[in-house]
């Protein structure tokens, strides 16, 4: 007779049969793991390096790309230079922040990434089209700084449905596209966040490589909230991380080197769009355009505006 009885093991589960989700058989999309409050993630300098690169060349530069290089090699009824950045772009940024989602020591809701990563190709591609139209108009003189009815271009059209047509095109660009774009982009950015909490105090800290990354960083944030005109989901999107950061505070969680990185990259950026806004406070003209409480110009609109005119100027010298 044995001195101690075996501990006889779990009968295996019927072929098709879905495991119970548990300590021995964790469910594959749960959203709690018993490790999740020892695990903690070192700084993804890889991917963050990747994301900073790529969002200023295919997304910054599909404009100056399309301006830089020769008309003769992108004809104006085909897509331009800039339009296949913006098609490498709706497919790399979504790789990218599916990666970071990968990385997080936490297991995240999939399926709200799932939905924000189709909904994001979706703006982006609605935003590419309408895009691709906006800017090649500037080669038939459209002018960024003025509303589409007041484009010199536009205003004297017939018949005059048209105008309302190029409207739908702008509502298309600027609303509709921005609006499906920007939000699961920042859904996505905030649900990254929500895992970048450690009860260990040594490991909030940034390594160098992520100081050298907050600028670009954070600049780029500055471009994409302006030119996206976007502030309004960015300074709620902050306020969530600020509230979430006191909220983990109160359980002795601090940051983690990637989400001080992501913290402080907005706080960066709400620094530079205040010197943005107060440089161009008495502008008159972009005043016109942006009216309202909230006064951010676009960059575009301040390059057409300004800088335009004063190569226009030197050209006439």
């Amino acid at each position: 007779m044995q001195g101690a009885a075996r501990r006889r093991p779990f009968p295996a589960a019927a072929p098709g049969t879905p495991q119970p989700a548990g300590t021995l058989y964790p469910g594959r999309h749960g959203t709690v793991k018993n490790e999740d409050t020892f695990k903690t993630s070192p700084f993804h300098f890889d991917l963050w390096f990747y994301f900073t690169l790529q969002n200023w060349v295919l997304d910054f530069g599909r404009p100056i790309a399309m301006i830089i290089l020769p008309l003769e090699w992108f004809p104006l009824n085909k897509p331009s230079a800039g339009d296949y950045f913006h098609m490498a772009y709706n497919v790399i940024t979504p790789f990218l922040l599916l990666k970071l989602i990968e990385r997080s020591p936490k297991t995240l809701p999939r399926s709200m990434v799932y939905v924000s990563i189709i909904m994001f190709v979706m703006g982006a591609s609605i935003h590419l089209v309408g895009d691709s139209v906006n800017h090649r108009l500037i080669f038939s003189g459209y002018q960024h700084h003025l509303s589409v009815r007041e484009n010199p271009i536009i205003k004297n059209l017939k018949p005059e449905t048209l105008i309302d047509s190029f409207e739908l095109l702008y509502y298309y660009d600027e609303y509709l596209g921005h609006s499906m774009w920007y939000i699961p982009f920042f859904l996505i950015l905030f649900i990254y966040f929500t895992g970048c909490f450690t009860p260990v105090e040594e490991e909030s800290r940034m390594p160098v490589a992520a100081l050298l990354l907050m600028g670009p960083s954070s600049l780029y944030y500055w471009y994409l909230v302006t030119e996206g005109q976007i502030f309004i989901l960015y300074i709620f999107t902050f306020f969530a991380m600020m509230a979430l950061v006191m909220h983990q505070k109160r359980k002795g969680l601090v940051l983690d080197s990637n989400g001080l990185f992501l913290f402080y990259s907005f706080i960066i950026t709400l620094v530079l769009i205040a010197l943005w806004v107060g440089w161009l406070w008495n502008d008159k003209i972009l005043r016109k355009k942006y009216p309202g409480v909230i006064y951010i110009p676009e960059p575009w609109a301040f390059y057409t505006l300004h800088m335009n005119n004063l190569h226009a100027a030197k050209e006439s010298l």
